[in-house]
Formats: structure tokens, sequence, C-alpha cells
């Protein structure tokens, strides 16, 4: 359904220190900045940008919204760890099983504040 997600940041730098870091877990490489300034990372078919806001304001996080990366369990423990290692914020409940649900999940801000999880189903 989708063909990519793009999200603003403040600081491209700090984006790429974070992404680089937690989507290594899932066997990313690391982000190319385009001639506009964008950071990318492309990975098993899907497209992820971090941008500047075109429109000069500050970057911020989607109330309410909250972007999901499928992985192991394992893996999603890793990318936490990753993510908090260097330079995102936890939130949420600790990175594990949800009682009454077939997910595992771990939930990270990012430098900006976007909200992220790392999701496995697990039942």
């Amino acid at each position: 359904m989708f063909s990519h997600i793009m999200i603003g940041a403040n600081d491209i730098d700090a984006a790429k220190t974070f992404y680089d870091a937690t989507l290594a877990v899932v066997g990313a490489k690391p982000g190319v900045i385009d001639p506009k300034g964008r950071l990318v990372y492309q990975h098993n078919g899907a497209i992820f940008i971090i941008t500047k806001p075109i429109d000069g304001n500050p970057a911020c996080g989607a109330n309410g919204g909250t972007i999901g990366f499928a992985m192991t369990a394992e893996q999603a423990q890793a990318w936490w760890e990753a993510g908090v290692a260097n330079g995102g914020t936890a939130c949420e409940d600790p990175p594990g099983p949800r009682e009454g649900s077939p997910y595992y999940l771990a939930y990270l801000r990012d430098p900006s504040g976007n909200k992220l999880c790392g999701l496995c189903v697990i039942g």
C-alpha cells in the first residue's frame, strides 16, 4: 500500500546517527543524503526518508502518530537498545510482549520526537 514514509527532523546528522544504528539491526544499510539534503534509507523494497521541513518551521513528532517497523522480538530489543544509545528516548512501557495481545513491542522517540515502534507478532 505504501511507497514510502517521510518524516521531519531538525538535525539530519543526529537523525543519521540514530537511524543508521537502529535500522542496522534489521539489516538496512546506512542512509544516504541526497542532493536536496534528505536522508534516505532503502531496505526490502521500502523507502524511509528523513528531511528538514520544506516550510522552514521546526520538525515535530506527530501527535498520536507512530511509525512501526516489522522485526523479530530479538531485533526489537536490540533496536530499542541501539536507539537509546544513539540519541533516542524510551517511551511507553519497556520492550516486551504485551498482555492480551500477540505482539512484542518496543517504543522509542527519535531525536526529533517522532514516535517509533519495533513490532513482532509472537502469537
